[in-house]
């Protein structure tokens, strides 16, 4: 049996559910019960026939809310995989870093286009982290300070998630000056990114090993379940970027999150209104059940 999440915080009608169950109808699907989760916030609809099907149908409405539709079977993830910048957190460290250098509009420009699938991700981190060099190390810990914040929900749906017996793993393009404190005041249990280079105390423009690109976040998925002894299906993945989707693709439920189109295309679920607690509905958790961060 299939779920549709339907989140709409505060907002949710029973107006809305009817709709969404007549648009299911529409998609050749048959509707079969509705309950709520959360009164006003987020309800299920179970149903039977084609997913993508059920999602495209009811993301045409022209309501307001985020859907999510995966097997009923599975729905508590064991694992979730997250991206950081623009998921985790709302901004684009790279790019901010750019802002104290005075290079934001070119650097953000490949960015932009990097995360839009459109330049090859590794090429194009290397060739920003080479217009960083010479910026003082003591502007990381700065720019920290000063630009990043914590995605909305983020907290909570990792420690409601490790309350309930889950294991996250924060894996990053960007680097661990940013990925360690914010894996560590978000909660994961582990954290992957890349090392920034340095000469004295400034960034030399390169970087210090492995890259981790695309698919070095999808063989963290992977090797993560394998070394905890856990099926594809029991996977998460969160992200918002091209470089996501191969870690997208392999997880049990894939969510783009205010994603670029690619990554939208490519993953089960897309949460396109609401903040990162719209997953913790979408896993069945009431509002009660909720962990206190």
């Amino acid at each position: 049996m299939l779920i549709a999440t339907l989140v709409a915080e505060n907002a949710l009608t029973p107006g809305d559910i009817s709709a969404a169950e007549d648009a299911l109808a529409g998609a050749g699907c048959d509707a079969l019960t509705s309950s709520w989760i959360e009164q006003r916030s987020a309800a299920d609809i179970a149903f039977s026939g084609n997913a993508r099907a059920a999602r495209a149908a009811i993301e045409a409405l022209p309501i307001q809310m985020d859907v999510i539709v995966q097997s009923s079977a599975m729905r508590r993830r064991s694992l979730i995989v997250a991206d950081m910048d623009s998921t985790m957190i709302t901004i684009e460290c790279i790019d901010e870093l750019a802002d104290y250098a005075g290079i934001k509009p070119q650097i953000a420009a490949i960015t932009e286009a990097a995360m839009r699938g459109e330049l090859d991700f590794e090429a194009a981190l290397r060739q920003r982290v080479a217009l960083l060099e010479g910026l003082p190390v003591a502007t990381l810990s700065q720019c920290l300070s000063e630009r990043v914040r914590i995605t909305p929900g983020a907290e909570t749906l990792i420690a409601t998630h490790r309350a309930h017996g889950g294991y996250a793993v924060m894996v990053s393009g960007g680097f661990l000056d940013f990925a360690e404190p914010v894996g560590r005041e978000i909660g994961f249990d582990r954290v992957v990114a890349n090392t920034l280079g340095r000469s004295g105390d400034r960034l030399d423009g390169n970087l210090v090993g492995d890259i981790v690109g695309a698919a070095a976040k999808r063989e963290t998925l992977l090797a993560t379940l394998e070394a905890r002894n856990l099926s594809i299906d029991e996977a998460m993945a969160i992200g918002d970027g091209a470089n996501d989707i191969p870690m997208i693709a392999a997880a049990g439920l894939g969510v783009a999150y205010h994603a670029k189109p690619k990554a939208v295309a490519a993953a089960d679920a897309a949460v396109r209104h609401g903040d990162l607690s719209v997953l913790l509905y979408a896993m069945g958790y009431k509002r009660s059940d909720w962990a206190q961060v």
